[in-house]
This record gives C-alpha cells, structure tokens and sequence, in this order.
C-alpha cells in the first residue's frame, strides 16, 4: 500500500474527524493519503491514479457512490460504518484501527462483485449511461398508475410486465430494494442479475435469476411520468417507447475483506435480528 484515499461522508458530522485521524496514523506509518468528500467527485477522480486502497466513510450509500470512484481504477474499497445498517463495511469507528493494519500487513482478501452498466436509448440514440453496484429500477413518478415495461433477454421477450416498478439487481442488491419487493438473497460473490417486479398486477409477479452474460432489455410504455434510478441516487425521467439496456460492468467492484468468507451470512442474520449485535 503506497497511497491510500480516505472519502467521507459529509452529511455525517464524525466521519471527517474520523478521516483525519485515519490520515494521521497513516502518516505515521510512513504510508501517503488523500482525504475528500464523497461528492466531491473532481477531487476524488484526479487523485484515484496511484490509489493502492480506499478506505469510504459512512454508509452503504455512501460505499456504493464510492464504487463508482474506484471501478475503473481496480482500487479496492475498504468500509468504515458511520450509518445504520454498514452491510457493505469492513470495520467499525472502534475497530478501523486493527483491521486497517490487517490490510496493511497484507492479511486480507479481495472480494470482487458484479456491477451494472446501462444505457438509456430514444429513438435508437444514446441519451446517458448508469453503473451501479446495487439495482437499477425502472418506476412509476408521482402519479400512482401501473407502467408497462417489456422485458427481453438476449432479444428474445420474457413478458411484459404492468406494475410499480421493475428492479434488476446484483446480488449486492439482492438484500436492498429488491429483497423488500420479494426477491431471492444471492451470496454476493455470484455474478448473477435478478428482475424483481414491484407490486405486478394480474401479470408475472415472481422474480428472475438471470445469467451474468445475459443483455436485458426494458421498453417503458406509458402516458404519464417514469423514472430511472441507478442505486438510488440518480433519477433520470423517462418517456413512453424509452429503452434501457443493462449488461454486467466490464468491471468488478473489489473490496478488502479481513472477516472469514462467510461473513455475509452472519451479517446477514444479524441484520434480520437473528444473530449476535456487532
């Protein structure tokens, strides 16, 4: 490790001083830092080149903005929990300390999982492009009526659905939006997607495991306003006869882990209340 970023999230009034103090023992280890905000993307991106680790401050939202930053770098992404569920974090503000110093002394692991990349077409043009490492939802705006959406796979249609919402998630995102709407847990290891419709009427109301090579398309067919959200943080309006197409990212996003690999499960069931509190 030569250089390592620390971002944090600024709506959180302890994790900056928690990102200095990262940086200071870090200096006293001999090893160089950067510290940025979370939205300050300009910063982060001009300083992403020689990052061997970055180390996120704050939530799981926080950590899946963070992705976006370190994808196309291949820096692995190391978790401290500032928020309230810290699904995707390493460490805790008590514990940063030991479990960096795993990390430095080379003592950990690299998990790598599946990310989303997704192309918004009108007629036959590209208008944005998404990466996203929990979902990608297609719904309803502030109006409460069904949307129609045709799903294909590979070219060939599925079926068309009429309902809130349609949500494609990584197994990463299988324990978010998509768990709430009914759809399966997936270790997330797997490089798997999953279509999870919201609240189908009188049409297909169970969610697809879908192959990581698979192309899925969805053709939005409505009158009134639609949204597309790319893990929850952009939202992007739609109009009727819109095409979304998602692939898996030619990425993956690598985090550092010094927990055993079963650690998802026993997170997992503590998060349901089924296990010890951290």
């Amino acid at each position: 490790m030569t250089r390592i970023g620390i971002v944090y999230q600024s709506k959180k009034p302890a994790a900056k001083p928690v990102a200095a103090e990262i940086a200071g023992w870090l200096a006293e280890q001999g090893i160089d830092s950067w510290v940025s905000s979370t939205w300050d993307e300009d910063s982060a991106n001009g300083n992403m080149g020689d990052t061997s680790l970055l180390v996120v401050l704050g939530g799981d939202g926080s950590t899946l903005h963070a992705a976006r930053l370190a994808i196309s770098h291949s820096v692995p992404i190391f978790g401290v929990n500032m928020g309230r569920v810290g699904f995707l974090s390493e460490a805790q503000p008590h514990n940063w300390r030991e479990r960096l110093s795993q990390v430095l002394a080379g003592e950990y692991w690299v998990e790598n999982r599946l990310m989303l990349h997704a192309a918004l077409q009108r007629d036959g043009r590209i208008l944005n492009t998404f990466t996203a490492l929990n979902d990608l939802v297609v719904g309803r705006g502030e109006h409460v009526r069904i949307l129609r959406m045709e799903l294909r796979v590979d070219g060939d249609l599925v079926t068309t659905y009429a309902a809130d919402a349609l949500i494609v998630a990584t197994p990463t995102g299988s324990t978010a939006y998509s768990m709430a709407a009914g759809g399966p847990m997936l270790p997330p290891r797997l490089m798997n997607f999953i279509v999870t419709p919201v609240a189908a009427h009188l049409t297909l109301n169970r969610p697809l495991v879908l192959h990581e090579e698979a192309e899925i398309s969805i053709k939005v067919q409505m009158d009134h306003e639609a949204l597309l959200t790319a893990d929850g943080q952009d939202a992007v309006k739609l109009q009727d006869g819109d095409l979304i197409i998602i692939k898996k990212h030619a990425n993956v996003c690598c985090f550092a882990r010094v927990e055993s690999s079963g650690y998802f499960y026993r997170r997992l069931m503590r998060r349901l209340g089924f296990g010890r509190p951290d």
